[in-house]
């Protein structure tokens, strides 16, 4: 049993010791500052290491921060210059990165790993604009070690040496992690130098903070040329915003005046005829300011005038609508679309059909429509201004990268740059894309689901980023940089205005946009209203199939359908026109419900009819990291650091 004992007693002992010596520390942590007149610090930071391989494997990295909070809680810049980096005597290689207020230096090679042991460091760096200055006194106010290590300290110390003639009144000095008022040091005054050391070992996380005070006048304080310098520095993110902001504007307000302004309006009165007899096509084109919806509205109510032409039948099966030539020709040159599609059926009898087993052929005339339409009428009517666009985008762009290169943004002024544009963007595809839903939905009930769906996602995205936005606002708030999350959003919401606001319609244009407005007046008009008009025409099956193209292109169709059904219902009871029948369509009989649900709706579903027939887009491949998850971890600010 004795034998035993003692065996387990050796084997106890090893254990210890093998875990003592596997343990990695700071044997000893010294800063050595020398003070100047004009308030720069030249330090030497010597750090005696354990390392058994464990976290310290290459060596050690240490963080020092470049900010600090001013009397009235404002972000200031420290400068910060490294001199050198030693260890065991001999220069050793390093590097910098940058982390959230400060930088971090890892001292050593990636590819050399220490040997286990003991290894001692050395790091020598100057910096500014530490010393604060009182009315009584100046004082600095220095962490020496920080408090952000990852290893415990058995020993701290620290040496103050002041300018030549440089007295210290006092010092005083504090242990433990950020925050603590423990005093667990001991501190000498020798006039032009203290000296500073701790009592008890420190813990990860704890640190020695150090103050000398010295007469009023003993450092320098910045001149009125420093102070504007240091105040340029400091407050550079700002003038860089506003700056931007500022230039962006006026880039577009310039623009804006040179080509963006629309030429003034002419007075608008309702007309029962399309502004210089243009094609119901060339109608859509103009008042939607281009190709909608990839122009397949412009497409039927260009079928629907051939159609009413006579020189094609239009028939509404159950899955599909054939378009069929007539034996009747062509007089005279028809407007271009519309010779396109004709040309789709070149001759009597040839038909055209527009269903899912045929969307190439649908899709390549679509393609071919607009083309010819686009060669003959682009910017005549509408001037987009897209180079003057482009150029603000480009420069937004250019202040935004300014900012971030130049600027001096922590993490979160990052986000601060990156989270208006996101959210600007998203906010003007969404409201891009409810008002495209509006427009296109015929019914009540359509506009109704259009608002529902928008709704939900405009629900997710506030929930979503709701709360982030509100943090990164309370932040800005508290560290002053609510001013440039103003300024950038300004950046973003100047494109987006300018965006709607940069195109114009030319001086054809606009009139063309006048006549048109006055005929969608007439489409829409109350029966009685339409009635009063002077010199209108009285409504008939064919007054009425001359403008239910146009009605077609400016989305008017129901009503314009509706009102003449209420006429034929009129002139059904007085013995006229009883079985009216379009002669250019076929389908279902009229007798089994109202004309409106028949003849308009049909005209009205065309372009749907047309987009659902197109082939379906094809599936993207998968991406080969879509099943993994990757992450980043980050350091910490403050002064500190750890092994690597």
């Amino acid at each position: 049993m004795p034998r035993i004992a003692a065996l387990l007693t050796l084997w106890l002992c090893l254990l210890v010791g093998s875990a003592a010596r596997a343990e990695e520390y700071f044997d000893r942590y010294h800063s050595d500052i020398a003070l100047s007149k004009n308030g720069a610090m030249t330090v030497t930071e010597t750090i005696r290491v354990h390392a058994e391989g464990n976290a310290i494997r290459r060596g050690i990295y240490r963080d020092f921060p470049l900010t600090f909070a001013d009397a009235e809680g404002r972000e200031k810049e420290v400068g910060f210059r490294i001199v050198g980096v030693a260890r065991d005597g001999r220069p050793e290689p390093y590097r910098t990165e940058t982390i959230r207020r400060g930088v971090r230096i890892y001292f050593g090679s990636s590819d050399v790993m220490l040997a286990p042991g003991f290894h001692e460091y050395r790091l020598t760096y100057e910096t500014t604009r530490q010393i604060r200055f009182f009315d009584s006194h100046d004082e600095l106010f220095w962490n020496v070690t920080g408090t952000q290590w990852a290893f415990p300290i058995r020993q701290a110390s620290a040496t103050v040496r002041l300018p030549p003639g440089v007295r210290a009144e006092a010092l005083t000095y504090f242990t433990g992690p950020m925050g603590a008022t423990e005093r667990n040091a001991r501190a000498e005054n020798r006039g032009d130098t203290a000296t500073f050391e701790t009592t008890r070992g420190l813990g990860p996380h704890e640190g020695l903070t150090i103050g000398v005070k010295m007469p009023a006048g003993s450092i320098a304080r910045p001149t009125a040329a420093e102070e504007r310098a240091y105040f340029l520095k400091d407050n550079r993110n700002l003038f860089l915003a506003f700056g931007g902001l500022a230039l962006v504007l006026g880039y577009y307000v310039w623009a804006w005046l040179a080509v963006g302004r629309d030429p003034p309006g002419g007075v608008v009165v309702p007309r029962w005829d399309a502004p210089e007899g243009i094609s119901p096509a060339l109608v859509n084109y103009i008042d939607e300011k281009g190709f909608g919806g990839q122009g397949w509205t412009a497409v039927s109510a260009a079928f629907l005038n051939l159609a009413v032409k006579g020189l094609v039948e239009l028939s509404d099966l159950a899955t599909s609508i054939t378009v069929t030539r007539t034996g009747k020709p062509a007089e005279g040159a028809l407007p271009t679309g519309e010779a396109t599609l004709l040309a789709a059926v070149p001759t009597a009898g040839s038909h055209f059909t527009i269903e899912k087993s045929n969307g190439k052929r649908v899709q390549r005339l679509g393609a071919e429509f607009r083309g010819a339409m686009e060669r003959e009428h682009r910017r005549k009517y509408y001037l987009a201004n897209w180079p003057q666009v482009i150029s603000g985008i480009l420069l937004s762009l250019a202040c935004l990268a300014a900012l971030a290169i130049f600027g001096s943004l922590p993490e979160e002024g990052l986000v601060l740059v990156i989270l208006p544009v996101f959210a600007s963007v998203f906010v003007s595809i969404f409201a891009l894309a409810l008002g495209r839903n509006f427009r296109q939905a015929k019914t009540l009930g359509a506009r109704i689901m259009a608002v529902v769906i928008m709704a939900f996602v405009g629900s997710v995205f506030v929930t979503v980023f709701g709360g982030i936005a509100t943090a990164i606002v309370t932040e800005g708030a508290a560290t002053g940089h609510l001013p440039l999350f103003a300024a950038v959003g300004g950046i973003v919401v100047t494109n987006l205005v300018f965006f709607f606001l940069m195109g114009a319609p030319t001086p054809l244009g606009r009139r063309m946009m006048d006549g048109i407005a006055g005929l969608r007046q007439y489409l829409t008009l109350a029966e009685q209203d339409r009635m009063n008009m002077a010199g209108a025409p009285e409504m008939s099956p064919r007054h009425f199939e001359t403008l239910l193209p146009y009605a077609v292109a400016l989305g008017v169709e129901k009503p314009w359908s509706e009102t003449f059904d209420r006429w034929l219902l009129t002139a059904a009871a007085a013995g006229a026109a009883a079985a009216y029948q379009p002669g250019w369509y076929r389908g279902d009989s009229f007798a089994s419900s109202r004309f409106a649900d028949r003849v308009g709706g049909f005209a009205g579903s065309m372009a749907r009819s047309m987009t659902a027939s197109l082939p379906d887009p094809p599936k993207s491949s998968s991406s080969g990291f879509s099943s993994g998850g990757g992450s980043s971890g980050g350091g910490g600010g403050g002064g500190g650091g750890g092994g690597w």
